[in-house]
Protein backbone atom coordinates (compact mmCIF):
# COMPACT_ATOMS: atom_id res chain seq x y z
CA UNK A 1 0.00 0.00 0.00
CA UNK A 2 1.28 3.41 -0.86
CA UNK A 3 1.89 5.40 2.81
CA UNK A 4 1.60 9.35 2.59
CA UNK A 5 3.94 10.98 5.72
CA UNK A 6 3.50 14.19 6.14
CA UNK A 7 5.80 16.71 7.50
CA UNK A 8 4.54 19.26 9.69
CA UNK A 9 5.73 23.16 9.63
CA UNK A 10 7.48 24.38 13.02
CA UNK A 11 5.20 26.98 13.34
CA UNK A 12 8.24 29.76 13.50
CA UNK A 13 7.81 32.36 11.34
CA UNK A 14 4.30 33.31 10.98
CA UNK A 15 4.02 32.01 6.79
CA UNK A 16 2.28 28.65 7.14
CA UNK A 17 3.62 26.40 4.34
CA UNK A 18 1.29 24.00 2.56
CA UNK A 19 2.54 20.00 4.00
CA UNK A 20 4.99 18.19 1.61
CA UNK A 21 3.74 14.81 1.43
CA UNK A 22 6.30 11.73 0.51
CA UNK A 23 4.80 8.84 -0.75
CA UNK A 24 6.33 5.41 -1.01
CA UNK A 25 4.81 2.46 -3.00
CA UNK A 26 4.93 -0.85 -1.21
CA UNK A 27 5.70 -3.13 -4.07
CA UNK A 28 4.89 -6.12 -2.41
CA UNK A 29 1.25 -7.03 -3.53
CA UNK A 30 2.79 -6.28 -6.91
CA UNK A 31 5.62 -9.11 -6.71
CA UNK A 32 2.86 -11.44 -5.08
CA UNK A 33 0.09 -10.59 -8.00
CA UNK A 34 3.29 -11.21 -10.51
CA UNK A 35 3.73 -14.92 -9.51
CA UNK A 36 0.24 -15.19 -9.47
CA UNK A 37 0.16 -14.58 -12.81
CA UNK A 38 2.96 -16.66 -14.31
CA UNK A 39 1.75 -19.53 -11.99
CA UNK A 40 -1.84 -18.94 -13.86
CA UNK A 41 -0.28 -18.78 -16.77
CA UNK A 42 1.99 -21.98 -16.55
CA UNK A 43 -0.65 -23.99 -15.20
CA UNK A 44 -3.25 -22.93 -18.23
CA UNK A 45 -0.88 -23.79 -20.77
CA UNK A 46 -0.68 -27.12 -22.71
CA UNK A 47 3.28 -28.00 -23.03
CA UNK A 48 4.24 -29.36 -25.87
CA UNK A 49 4.18 -32.83 -26.98
CA UNK A 50 7.40 -35.34 -28.04
CA UNK A 51 6.81 -36.50 -31.35
CA UNK A 52 7.25 -40.21 -31.02
CA UNK A 53 7.20 -42.59 -34.48
CA UNK A 54 6.40 -45.93 -34.24
CA UNK A 55 8.53 -48.47 -35.76
CA UNK A 56 7.44 -51.86 -36.44
CA UNK A 57 9.73 -54.28 -35.07
CA UNK A 58 9.30 -58.07 -35.27
CA UNK A 59 7.58 -60.00 -32.18
CA UNK A 60 9.28 -62.49 -30.37
CA UNK A 61 9.04 -65.87 -30.37
CA UNK A 62 7.17 -67.18 -27.41
CA UNK A 63 8.84 -70.43 -27.90
CA UNK A 64 12.48 -70.38 -27.55
CA UNK A 65 12.93 -73.68 -29.90
CA UNK A 66 11.05 -71.54 -32.40
CA UNK A 67 12.74 -71.19 -35.64
CA UNK A 68 12.50 -67.45 -36.73
CA UNK A 69 10.33 -66.20 -39.84
CA UNK A 70 12.67 -66.76 -43.12
CA UNK A 71 13.95 -62.88 -43.78
CA UNK A 72 15.55 -63.24 -46.99
CA UNK A 73 14.87 -60.53 -49.63
CA UNK A 74 15.01 -60.97 -53.16
CA UNK A 75 16.62 -57.96 -54.89
CA UNK A 76 13.63 -57.78 -57.46
CA UNK A 77 11.67 -56.87 -54.24
CA UNK A 78 13.53 -54.27 -52.88
CA UNK A 79 15.87 -51.67 -52.80
CA UNK A 80 19.15 -50.03 -50.64
CA UNK A 81 19.33 -46.93 -49.85
CA UNK A 82 22.72 -45.99 -48.21
CA UNK A 83 22.26 -42.54 -46.38
CA UNK A 84 26.40 -40.72 -46.34
CA UNK A 85 27.70 -37.58 -45.23
CA UNK A 86 26.86 -34.13 -46.37
CA UNK A 87 23.27 -34.75 -47.42
CA UNK A 88 24.05 -37.41 -49.85
CA UNK A 89 22.55 -40.26 -50.54
CA UNK A 90 22.96 -43.54 -52.64
CA UNK A 91 20.33 -46.76 -53.97
CA UNK A 92 21.37 -49.61 -56.02
CA UNK A 93 19.78 -52.99 -56.51
CA UNK A 94 22.39 -54.93 -56.86
CA UNK A 95 24.12 -57.86 -55.15
CA UNK A 96 27.98 -57.97 -54.38
CA UNK A 97 28.88 -58.80 -57.60
CA UNK A 98 26.88 -56.28 -60.00
CA UNK A 99 27.69 -53.34 -57.22
CA UNK A 100 30.07 -50.96 -58.40
CA UNK A 101 30.56 -47.42 -59.40
CA UNK A 102 28.11 -47.30 -62.02
CA UNK A 103 25.72 -49.35 -60.30
CA UNK A 104 25.26 -47.26 -57.05
CA UNK A 105 23.32 -44.10 -57.91
CA UNK A 106 22.90 -40.81 -56.18
CA UNK A 107 20.07 -38.89 -55.56
CA UNK A 108 18.73 -36.52 -53.36
CA UNK A 109 16.17 -36.11 -50.23
CA UNK A 110 13.20 -33.72 -52.75
CA UNK A 111 10.11 -34.85 -54.49
CA UNK A 112 11.54 -35.76 -57.44
CA UNK A 113 14.90 -37.48 -56.15
CA UNK A 114 14.91 -40.67 -53.94
CA UNK A 115 10.82 -40.24 -53.37
CA UNK A 116 10.78 -40.96 -57.18
CA UNK A 117 13.50 -43.66 -57.12
CA UNK A 118 11.51 -45.87 -54.18
CA UNK A 119 7.97 -45.54 -56.11
CA UNK A 120 9.83 -46.54 -59.54
CA UNK A 121 11.68 -49.41 -58.04
CA UNK A 122 7.81 -50.46 -56.43
CA UNK A 123 6.79 -50.33 -59.86
CA UNK A 124 9.89 -52.55 -60.99
CA UNK A 125 9.15 -55.12 -58.43
CA UNK A 126 7.76 -58.98 -59.32
CA UNK A 127 5.48 -58.88 -56.05
CA UNK A 128 4.36 -55.42 -55.08
CA UNK A 129 3.54 -56.88 -51.44
CA UNK A 130 6.89 -58.03 -50.63
CA UNK A 131 8.46 -54.75 -51.81
CA UNK A 132 11.27 -53.58 -49.32
CA UNK A 133 13.39 -50.85 -48.87
CA UNK A 134 16.80 -51.69 -46.81
CA UNK A 135 17.88 -48.44 -45.54
CA UNK A 136 21.55 -48.43 -44.08
CA UNK A 137 22.67 -45.08 -42.44
CA UNK A 138 27.03 -44.81 -42.62
CA UNK A 139 28.78 -43.24 -39.94
CA UNK A 140 28.60 -40.13 -41.42
CA UNK A 141 24.94 -39.97 -42.04
CA UNK A 142 23.08 -37.24 -39.53
CA UNK A 143 19.51 -38.25 -37.64
CA UNK A 144 17.69 -35.51 -40.09
CA UNK A 145 18.98 -37.48 -43.29
CA UNK A 146 17.78 -40.63 -41.46
CA UNK A 147 14.08 -38.80 -40.48
CA UNK A 148 13.82 -37.70 -43.85
CA UNK A 149 13.79 -41.51 -44.77
CA UNK A 150 11.47 -42.17 -42.46
CA UNK A 151 9.10 -39.58 -43.35
CA UNK A 152 9.42 -40.98 -47.28
CA UNK A 153 8.64 -44.47 -45.96
CA UNK A 154 5.52 -42.70 -44.52
CA UNK A 155 4.63 -40.68 -47.88
CA UNK A 156 4.95 -43.45 -50.14
CA UNK A 157 2.95 -45.89 -47.98
CA UNK A 158 5.91 -48.90 -47.72
CA UNK A 159 5.20 -50.35 -44.66
CA UNK A 160 8.23 -52.89 -45.39
CA UNK A 161 11.59 -51.51 -44.50
CA UNK A 162 14.05 -52.10 -42.32
CA UNK A 163 17.02 -50.80 -40.92
CA UNK A 164 20.61 -52.36 -41.25
CA UNK A 165 24.34 -51.68 -41.07
CA UNK A 166 26.55 -51.11 -44.14
CA UNK A 167 28.07 -54.08 -45.51
CA UNK A 168 31.70 -53.71 -46.28
CA UNK A 169 31.74 -54.34 -49.68
CA UNK A 170 29.35 -51.65 -50.05
CA UNK A 171 31.14 -49.61 -48.05
CA UNK A 172 33.87 -50.19 -50.02
CA UNK A 173 32.32 -48.62 -53.21
CA UNK A 174 30.42 -46.23 -51.43
CA UNK A 175 33.88 -44.37 -50.04
CA UNK A 176 35.41 -44.86 -53.57
CA UNK A 177 32.42 -43.27 -55.10
CA UNK A 178 32.28 -40.54 -52.35
CA UNK A 179 36.66 -39.96 -52.39
CA UNK A 180 36.49 -39.25 -56.21
CA UNK A 181 33.81 -36.65 -56.13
Amino acid sequence: MAEVQVKEDSGKGGKVRSKKQNTRVDMTPMVDLGFLLITFFMFTTTFSKPNVMDLGLPAKPKDKNQKPPDTEIKLSNSISLIIGKDNRIFYHQQDQQGLNDQTLMETNFDREGIRKVIEQAKANAADKDLFTVIIKPTDDAVYKNFVDILDEMAITKNERYGVTDVKPWELAIYKKKVGEQ
